[in-house]
């Protein structure tokens, strides 16, 4: 049986405790983008505890698990170092022999030298086990019990199991594969001609349905594609959609469903200390976009933003919460969808193919978060489908969260049914980028 503790910010342990939980948060980025580690998070919120550790103070238990946590492999290269070795010999020599020179016994009360491979910096010092008297005061003595005391690391797990947790939030990759350059997560505004260009010598199918989309769009913008490019386009378009029209009312409105989103993750047992941030982040973004306070920004501000690593990853990861949480709310009405894509079930499709970063999205990730926030979706699709040349047309497919939508979702709310889509995305096999219309 694990047993959570919840540990406050500010009641004993030292900063190096918020620095490494905090850091769990950034592996869960960091494993599946290969990227860079992202600001600590504020606090840790909580921790995963043996059972028989109930009754140890907060303060003794954030000292041990802070010890712990220091010693995680991936956090201290293990390099030899001979310098550090002849220190330690020496310094041991000299302990001994000023033990000597005091009359005392140079034999057990004296570190014995250290292995010949484990010099100093090559392996971190042992840490004492977490003792469990019952009131956890430092003059309370040693249990009587050693059966009682805890040689093993204390376990810190998140609420998505064991083995998730290892695949995702794990240390970086050791072998990291160098990249090329690589376009912005969200490109500059480009005309459509552009895209035209690109396929100058491509296939005639494709020419002649850039043209078609040039009757309707004048415009795009690209996003990076790194598996995560509708999200991105999503988060661009919309926050750029309420910079423009200053809709007050649905930002209210969205910002109703976000806090319906946070309470569907936790009635999945999810702990919002694994996600708060990134919920945060999203409406931070979407409350800088509304004009009359001091943190407003424009359009270059909100594009300068967006392409911030920090920011654009987190708020990709709330749409990826987001999404995974809707899936599994009404995992009914999804698990047909899923079992035709994959033969896992709805809970293992969500961990595997929704929650990581850099893992592509379809219908069934479109159609989740277009319901989570009831925001409406237009995907045209550049592709070789209706190839006849006598009726040649672009095909595209409206997202409404009211047709989606299950029963029983009184407190999700929507934008109109007869609404259009006010969001346009451009699809090309394995792509998504930003269409404006004209």
């Amino acid at each position: 049986m694990i047993e959570r503790w919840r540990v406050k910010n500010g009641k004993g342990g030292g900063p190096s405790h918020v620095h490494h939980a905090s850091g769990l948060r950034e592996g869960l980025i960091c494993k599946t983008t290969r990227a860079f580690f992202f600001p600590p998070g504020p606090r840790i919120r909580d921790l995963a505890l043996p059972a028989e550790a109930k009754g140890v103070s907060s303060a003794r238990i954030e000292a041990v698990v802070s010890s712990r946590l220091e010693l995680r492999p991936h956090s201290r290269p293990h390099t030899h170092n001979p310098h550090a070795k002849l220190a330690r010999e020496a310094a041991d020599a000299s302990a001994r022999k000023r033990k000597a020179a005091d009359g005392g016994d140079t034999g057990a009360d004296v570190a014995a030298p250290a292995p010949e491979d484990a010099a100093m910096g090559d392996a971190p010092p042992p840490v004492p086990a977490l003792l469990v008297d019952g009131g956890g005061g430092e003059g309370s003595g040693s249990d009587p019990n050693p059966s009682r005391l805890s040689p093993e690391p204390v376990s810190v797990e998140l609420s998505m199991g064991g083995d998730y947790y290892h695949a995702c939030c794990g240390g970086p990759d050791p072998d990291p594969k160098p990249e090329g350059p690589q376009v912005p997560y969200v490109g500059n505004k480009e005309p459509l001609s552009a895209l035209a260009a690109e396929f100058q010598s491509g296939s005639p199918i494709l020419q002649e349905k850039i043209k078609l989309l040039g009757e309707q769009y004048d415009a795009l913008r690209r996003t990076r594609g790194d598996g995560n490019c509708f999200y991105r386009s999503f988060m661009f378009s919309y926050l750029e959609h309420i910079l423009e029209t200053q809709d007050r009312a649905e930002v209210e409105r969205i910002q109703k469903n976000i806090e319906q989103c946070n309470k569907t993750l936790q009635g999945l047992g999810y702990i919002e200390f694994t996600y708060e941030d990134f919920f945060a982040i999203f409406i931070e973004q979407l409350q800088n976009v509304l004009q009359g306070h001091d943190s407003s920004m424009g359009p270059e501000e909100l594009l300068e933003k967006s392409r911030e690593q920090t920011v654009s990853d987190y708020v990709v990861m709330f749409f990826r919460f987001v999404t995974s949480g809707e899936i599994q709310r009404r995992a009914e009405f999804f698990e047909p969808f899923i079992s035709g894509l994959t033969n896992s079930t709805v809970a293992q499709f969500c961990k595997a193919s929704v929650e990581p970063m850099g893992e592509e999205s379809d219908h069934v990730h479109i159609i989740a978060l277009s319901d989570a926030l009831g925001v409406p979706i237009r995907v045209m699709y550049l592709d070789r489908s209706s190839c006849d040349p006598a009726n040649l047309s672009v095909n595209h497919h409206d997202f409404v969260p009211a047709a989606n939508s299950s029963e029983g979702d009184d407190a999700m709310t929507s934008a109109p049914a007869d609404e259009k889509p006010y969001i346009t995305l451009l699809y090309r096999p394995g792509h998504y980028d930003i269409l404006y219309p004209k």
